[in-house]
């Protein structure tokens, strides 16, 4: 963040380390640094934790229109200039806001929860606070969680298929949890989008409205691709019963990359955050048990673009995972 206003006022030097911090400098420290093996004290890991998500939330929501005035050239940088803006704003937002906001509508406060949800409105996609919190933490690993990527999905499928599903899902979880009580959310999440989006309008007109879509496209893209990461191919069994067995470690893939991981407000750490979803950020721990990634987050949502490079890598790892657990045992890091 802090190189994305500094590149607001200094050049392009700033766009390109913020690209270089976010991706190749994030990789690299990735490779370098040893996983953190000793664990805080729940409680007592990071106690400024959520002043952060409140300094980070508001950033975003000061960068946001900066970024729209920047890629639509309203600042002087030419083409070349506005295309490193776009990549930069929008690989800083896509890494960073998005694990902010996911923690913000977690939150039991309801002020930092509206936070969250301002944030991911300006991204076009507020309805994630309900489709996240109601739908997938209830179905994830299931057909009835639209993010959850099935062995042998492309990513490419699964994006259209997660949002609209994300959308549809969440709308229907709201409706039935209000029974026509009160103000549906939806209806303050896309007023919220349309006040965004009439700020671009206002910055720089039709080209802002169009760098809005394409930037949010980006950014809300770069967190379905996490979801599918961090869910392809585990699925949760039916029990007698036919009700879908507890989510359990081994239903969501982790990172234990220590760079990443603190850059990402240990959202790698997928498999306790869905044990405790109310538990902050700084407390979230790796499970020895659970399915562990080869490579950092980041680097695992650029591989799955590439969709024979992905299934080599992942469908191996899901047929051990198979196999191990047919023996007995969890699939170690």
């Amino acid at each position: 963040m802090a190189f994305l206003a500094a590149g607001s006022f200094g050049g392009w030097a700033w766009f390109a380390a913020a690209l270089l911090y976010v991706g190749a400098f994030a990789a690299l420290l990735d490779r370098m640094l040893p996983r953190l093996l000793l664990e805080a004290p729940e409680g007592a890991e990071f106690p400024g934790s959520e002043a952060l998500l409140v300094f980070l939330g508001f950033c975003h929501l000061a960068l946001w229109p900066v970024a729209v005035a920047m890629i639509a050239g309203r600042t002087g940088f030419g083409p070349a200039g506005s295309l490193l803006a776009f990549f930069a704003f929008g690989l800083t937002f896509g890494q960073i806001s998005n694990p902010v906001a996911h923690e913000l509508i977690h939150r039991g406060d309801r002020r930092l929860f509206w936070l969250g949800v301002a944030v991911y409105a300006t991204m076009l996609f507020a309805h994630h606070a309900s489709a996240h919190r109601l739908v997938h933490h209830v179905h994830v690993g299931s057909d009835g969680d639209p993010n959850s990527a099935r062995r042998g999905e492309t990513v490419w499928h699964f994006l259209p298929r997660a949002w609209i599903g994300s959308f549809r899902a969440g709308y229907a979880a709201e409706t039935r949890l209000r029974q026509g009580r009160g103000l549906h959310p939806y209806m303050v999440y896309l007023g919220l989008s349309t006040l965004s989006l009439l700020l671009s309008a206002a910055i720089a007109g039709w080209i802002g409205l169009a760098v809005h879509l394409a930037l949010a496209l980006h950014v809300t893209s770069q967190l379905l691709i996490s979801d599918y990461v961090q869910h392809y191919g585990l699925r949760r069994a039916l029990r007698g019963d036919g009700r879908l067995e507890p989510v359990a470690e081994r239903h969501s893939w982790n990172a234990p990359q220590w760079f990443s991981g603190k850059m990402m407000l240990h959202a790698p750490r997928h498999s306790d955050h869905h044990a405790h979803p109310s538990r902050p950020y700084p407390g979230l721990r790796l499970p020895d048990a659970a399915p562990m990634l080869p490579r950092g987050l980041p680097l695992m949502g650029a591989l799955a673009l590439v969709p024979p490079l992905w299934f080599r890598v992942m469908d191996r790892r899901l047929d051990r995972l198979a196999s191990r657990e047919s023996e007995g045992a969890g699939l170690a890091p």
